[in-house]
């Protein structure tokens, strides 16, 4: 893959992460509409802290891949987050789905930009 293309989509999807983790402690954002079901799974993840460990995650992976230290390692990590964000939009909230597809698409491309740093990884 190109290097710049590479830049460009690593920075891009770390400050994708690290403005909605930051967003999880200082709700900065306007929160968004969604269902009656979309809002009581929210709320419960929020009560459980469950969201201020996603947070932390998205923080330190979005700082990981702005200032590209350990972002395989975090690229990983950060995939059950855009997974989970896909899950939680397309069952409960699809009217909010598009932002959660861009984040996994990101998350793919930079996932092939690291593709050498998994060789020793995916040997059996």
């Amino acid at each position: 893959m190109n290097l710049k293309v590479s830049l460009v989509v690593r920075i891009l999807l770390g400050l994708f992460v690290l403005i909605f983790g930051l967003n999880k402690f200082f709700q900065f954002l306007p929160p968004f509409e969604a269902p009656e079901d979309a809002q009581n799974y929210f709320a419960a993840l929020m009560n459980s802290k469950t969201l201020t460990l996603v947070a932390v995650v998205e923080i330190a992976a979005g700082l990981a891949l702005i200032f590209n230290k350990w972002g395989a390692l975090m690229t990983v990590i950060l995939m059950s987050v855009s997974v989970n964000a896909v899950l939680f939009h397309a069952t409960l909230d699809p009217a909010n789905v598009a932002p959660a597809i861009g984040l996994l698409v990101l998350n793919i491309i930079v996932l092939i930009g690291y593709k050498d740093s998994y060789s020793a990884m995916l040997k059996g």
